[in-house]
């Protein structure tokens, strides 16, 4: 089970155990047998949301963990613009495929749709690797159709990919649904506020929902007893492409995009003498940018690779709050 954190440093400082960091979140790996295995009941409580998403963890006994996650909302204009450029290419002589008519119905999820419920999934499968999870309690969201074709068109997208995460997620755990109007009661119940800003970093914006739920199954608590958040927001790579989309002095287009710079994956965590703990951008020659793990701006683009000390893949910033 999850230890308390002086405990934790006495097992590294022995030999006991091995530190290391999940994507934000510090554990340690014991190097013995354990001398004891029972297991406290973990249930997730998860508010999804369009803009952000809520996770909790808890037992009877501790709240543990809550995330507060960005959601993922570029990919329907990423998909847009690669098929307008694809489509443009085919007017000059360059490189393009050729048509597909075959794949003019569409079946299944739309891209933009599954990539939002594919993040989602992402993290309950990290959290099942740190915590023995049971159980997820999941606010089930709704969209109303009006009989407007404009309205209604956005209908169809969430209930397909609703029901694709419910049907991934059982695999993983045992699943249970709540509506908005029974989240509600539950806070109304133990006199907990939500807040109307619903894109601020404070536990009452999201968590607060998803702590209700996680504790309407396992129990225990009649306040919340951890309120700190855990900060995630999903790195956006550009995938490589034939060139950029407009063209620079002399008619030139330049290559753009890649998952690599100068051989380390972007994204990655390093440690640079000057600025410490950073993560991997791009690159130009020789020289690879470096990007802050707090806000996500770069803070140079001129760093040698030699200096660079490689500690660990990522594809997510995170930070505490």
């Amino acid at each position: 089970m999850p230890t308390i954190s002086s405990r934790a440093r006495r097992w590294v400082k022995s030999g006991k155990a091995t530190p290391f960091w999940n994507h934000g979140v510090f554990c340690v790996r014991l190097n013995m047998e354990a001398s004891d295995t029972k297991k406290q009941p973990i249930a997730v409580g998860i508010d999804p949301g369009s803009k952000k998403e809520g996770l909790s963890m808890k037992s009877s006994a501790h709240t543990y963990l809550n995330v507060q996650a960005d959601a993922v909302t570029w990919v329907g204009k990423a998909v847009k613009t690669r098929r307008i450029m694809r489509r443009a290419r085919r007017s000059r002589k360059c490189p393009y495929r050729e048509p597909r008519w075959a794949n003019r119905a569409r079946s299944g999820i739309s891209p933009s749709t599954k990539a939002r419920w594919q993040w989602k999934l992402r993290l309950c499968n990290w959290l099942l690797k740190m915590y023995p999870i049971v159980q997820f309690v999941v606010e089930d969201i709704k969209a109303v159709t009006k009989g407007q074709r404009c309205w209604d068109r956005s209908f169809s997208p969430l209930e397909v990919g609703k029901k694709w995460f419910y049907t991934e997620l059982a695999k993983l755990a045992l699943v249970e649904t709540k509506q908005g109007w029974e989240t509600k009661e539950l806070r109304d119940a133990m006199g907990l506020k939500k807040s109307t800003n619903k894109i601020s970093d404070r536990f009452e914006a999201h968590c607060v929902d998803s702590w209700v739920l996680a504790n309407w199954w396992i129990g225990g608590h009649i306040v919340p007893d951890n309120i700190e958040l855990l900060l995630i927001t999903p790195l956006q790579f550009h995938r490589r492409q034939l060139h950029r989309l407009q063209p620079e002095a002399g008619g030139i287009r330049k290559p753009y995009g890649g998952m690599q710079s100068l051989g380390l994956k972007r994204g990655s965590l390093v440690k640079h003498p000057k600025w410490g703990l950073c993560y991997v951008g791009g690159y130009s020659k020789d020289r690879i940018s470096l990007h802050s793990l707090s806000d996500g701006h770069r803070i140079c683009q001129n760093a040698k690779l030699p200096v660079i000390k490689f500690l660990a893949f990522n594809s997510w910033r995170v930070t505490l709050c």
